[in-house]
């Protein structure tokens, strides 16, 4: 009796539940994140006594006080106490009994409360009353259970199993959806029948909210369309939008009206852009034609109609601007000024379109780049390499997913200008499939009469490209199209000579690498002499690409000795080389300069420039075959066809046997087999080398020819001569044999080249038998001198056949 009384009167903890109402005989688990409240928890588990729950009149208190509190809680024991991640803490409690707040006498380091036991009558018997009220509460009971969402059986098991009113309306208080106010009132309601009564009141109505909810429910998904729900959906997002400040589309209307009409544009384009406007403002926000209206919107008025930047023309500001980025290609510098030179007296020429043929690496687009600094125009460019879609250059029609304009219009967009320098890189590498000829939808782009009105299909606008200045490159134009080509102005960029290669290391190439390795101009002093044998050995290209990387390996090497060294200057000569770079990779011909039999020097013209090329001719006793081998294409066989043919109908005359066609085989061969070999301007050295191996003579040592021969003996031009002579001179040769007809090519040739060399003109093959030959019976000659080799005439060259890596 004296530890019930205690307990009826006693100091507790106590827990501020927060949206939360624990009652008497229920077990339940619940979260707990407040130390208070932690503390509470575990000051009952260590002394073993109850703990006081009760509910928080307002849940954003976060230290609630005596007045913050309702005055009747839950007496309960705690069962279990579980950490969980975090600071949080999961409690399973048993309500006891009621209980009423006296006072609160600790609120640090946890609440603790003076409780008044609240013991709960108990009833002997049931009245029919009473009887009845719980027979209607267990309907009512059973009616939300079918109609609400998520409610367990053992629920109903554990409700008809008692017939205690005070515990049915507190189990099924504990364990439905009711506002936190609702379960309060019958926590504090201390008559078990009275708690009932209101209990079921209560059920009552919560029963009629929900039957009306699914009455709803079922009425609008019976009259809900298909385009019902889509507008029922745009509603909600527009809603949602709208919270999020991003669906006021009238204000999205209103911008792009305000954009077009302060934008400059032709009349054409305000005119349907106003339309596409009108159309965007009849589509539902969400809808997928209004997404593709805005994207067509926002990339037209995006491009530069009638912007454009004002074209800075100065003939000498652009020779120093070309002077100052490249060295050498005097004659590409001459015929790039002469169009500015045109352009300056004729502001209004349109149509222009140049294209800049060459080697790689000879500088085409760093030269367009220039232009286009030099003339103040926007540049962009444009690679079309590899491009086989029509649709790459004329665009997509807007209608398709992910729909954009073509290259030419997101280059001008990019550009921001209406006249920019478009530079269209790899023009002969276009190709073509079934889904169009993009060198075909170029033919519009590149004419000065169409372009005015060049039509992208994604735009579906005019767009005056008239304006801007097209610069294409290419290495070669065999294979772009004849009316391709025919709308450009050809430009040749010859390969760089040894000399400028020279001079462009140290003027350009070694300061940026330096600059880019960190090397001061103190820490790495390259010879002259280091620099022509990288050239020579470790290089063999047209241009300076692997010139450019040869010296980036040589900053590398001279950076990593400066760190792991006390040496504070690399001086480089060139028997320093093969410390840096390795092995040479290349080596001159050696052989060339010797007196040899069957033997002779010829010259090629590759991609990468100039070659010696040897042709050897051995004769064997035989029933007069004729063996060509060396990777050969057609027209160097029929080269060799040819030149047998004119020593049969010479032989007397060269003093070789009449039958030599029927008791001996010839074997003409032509070194390094795996390279693809073609073109007839191997033909003199070939008849050359035919008559050595024959006669027996011995070829003039340091002799190099060219040229096509015939079956009468002509020696016809070639090409190509500017490079071949290089080579000769790379090798050491000291006099090269040419056909007459390219004496006027001579002018071409560099300077440094044309002092070194002799050049002998034949018209006739006796005449280069006669000099390389002298044991062979000589004709008249004539030999040309670097100063006489005058002629202002144009360059004339061969025709190559495509295919060939190779081609003399």
């Amino acid at each position: 009796m004296e530890k019930e009384t205690k307990l009826r009167h006693t100091a507790l903890p106590a827990i501020a539940l927060r949206g939360l109402t624990v009652f008497p005989n229920v077990l339940i688990h619940f979260d707990v994140g407040r130390d208070a409240s932690i503390k509470a928890l575990e000051e009952a588990m260590s002394t073993g006594q109850p703990v006081f729950l009760v509910a928080q009149r307002d849940a954003s208190v976060d230290r609630p006080g005596m007045e913050d509190l309702y005055s009747i809680g839950t007496i309960s024991n705690v069962r279990q106490l579980l950490r969980m991640p975090g600071d949080n803490v999961r409690v399973m409690v048993e309500g006891v009994s009621r209980g009423r707040i006296v006072s609160l006498t600790k609120r640090a380091p946890y609440l603790e409360a003076e409780i008044q036991e609240i013991r709960e009558e108990e009833s002997t018997r049931t009245s029919p009353k009473t009887e009845a009220l719980i027979r209607s509460t267990y309907e009512v009971f059973q009616r939300y259970t079918e109609l609400a969402p998520k409610i367990s059986p053992d629920l109903i098991i554990n409700v008809l199993a008692s017939d205690d009113p005070g515990y049915i309306s507190d189990y099924i208080a504990q364990n439905i959806s009711m506002r936190p106010a609702d379960k309060q009132s019958i926590l504090e309601e201390l008559r078990p029948v009275r708690r009932l009564e209101r209990m079921y009141r209560m059920l009552c109505r919560e029963v009629e909210v929900l039957a009306l909810d699914l009455e709803i429910q079922s009425r609008a998904r019976e009259q809900m369309s298909d385009n019902q729900r889509d507008y029922y959906l745009r509603e909600q997002m527009k809603a949602i939008q709208n919270e999020l400040g991003e669906g006021d589309s009238d204000m999205e209307i209103s911008e792009y009206r305000k954009k077009i009409a302060q934008t400059k544009l032709p009349d054409e384009v305000r005119e349907k852009l106003e339309k596409e406007l009108t159309r965007l403002t009849k589509q539902s926000f969400g809808s997928s034609e209004a997404s593709v209206l805005r994207n067509y919107l926002d990339i037209c008025l995006e491009l530069p109609w009638e912007k454009k930047t004002k074209e800075r023309i100065n003939v000498e500001a652009a020779r120093k601007a070309l002077d100052r980025d490249h060295f050498g290609l005097q004659k590409v510098k001459e015929r790039i000024l002469e169009f500015l030179a045109v352009k300056q007296l004729s502001p209004e020429l349109k149509g222009q379109v140049i294209c800049l043929v060459g080697p790689p690496g000879v500088g085409k687009t760093s030269i367009a780049m220039s232009v286009a600094g030099a003339m103040n125009r926007k540049l962009a460019r444009i690679s079309l390499g590899g491009v086989s879609d029509e649709a790459d250059i004329r665009g997509h029609r807007k209608t398709y997913v992910g729909a954009m304009p073509g290259r030419i219009i997101a280059a001008v967009n990019q550009a921001g200008s209406g006249n920019p320098l478009l530079l269209l890189d790899e023009i002969d590498k276009l190709g073509r499939d079934h889904r169009g000829d993009p060198a075909s939808a170029l033919l519009e782009v590149l004419d000065g009469e169409q372009n005015a009105s060049f039509r992208d299909h994604f735009l579906e606008l005019p767009f005056d490209l008239s304006d801007v200045l097209f610069i294409t490159t290419a290495n070669t134009t065999e294979t772009i199209p004849r009316p391709l080509l025919d709308r450009m102005e050809v430009i040749e960029l010859p390969s760089y000579t040894d000399e400028e290669k020279l001079q462009i290391a140290k003027r350009h190439l070694l300061p940026k690498e330096m600059k880019r390795h960190g090397l001061s101009k103190g820490q790495l002093k390259i010879s002259d002499d280091a620099v022509r044998e990288i050239i020579a050995a470790y290089t063999r290209e047209s241009g300076v690409r692997v010139l450019e990387r040869r010296l980036a390996g040589i900053c590398r090497k001279t950076a990593m000795k400066l760190v792991s060294s006390d040496i504070t200057c690399v001086k480089l000569s060139a028997k320093d080389l093969k410390e840096f770079l390795g092995v040479p990779r290349y080596h001159p011909e050696r052989e060339a300069l010797k007196e040899r039999v069957g033997v002779v020097n010829g010259l090629a013209w590759t991609s990468v420039g100039g070659e010696l090329l040897e042709v050897e001719v051995n004769v064997v006793p035989g029933t007069g075959k004729v063996e060509l081998t060396g990777n050969l294409g057609d027209v160097m066989k029929e080269s060799a066809h040819a030149a047998l043919s004119y020593i049969r109908s010479r032989a007397s005359q060269l003093g070789i046997e009449g039958e030599f066609y029927k008791n001996s085989d010839l074997h003409v061969h032509f070194p390094e087999g795996a390279v693809p070999k073609d073109g007839p301007s191997a033909g003199v050295a070939i008849t050359t080398a035919m008559v050595s191996a024959l006669t027996g003579s011995p070829v003039r040592p340091g002799i190099a020819m060219t040229g096509e021969v015939t079956l009468r003996g002509r020696v016809l031009a070639i090409g190509g001569l500017r490079e071949k002579t290089m080579a000769a001179k790379r090798c050491g040769i000291k006099t090269v044999i040419i056909p007459s007809e390219n004496e006027k090519d001579l002018e071409d040739i560099d300077q440094t080249v044309r002092a070194s060399l002799q050049f002998i003109l034949a018209d006739q093959v006796d005449q280069v038998l006669a000099h390389a030959l002298p044991a062979v019976r000589p004709a008249e000659s004539r030999e040309v001198s670097a100063l006489e080799a005058n002629s202002q005439a144009m360059p004339y060259r061969e025709s190559r056949n495509t295919t060939a890596a190779l081609r003399q």
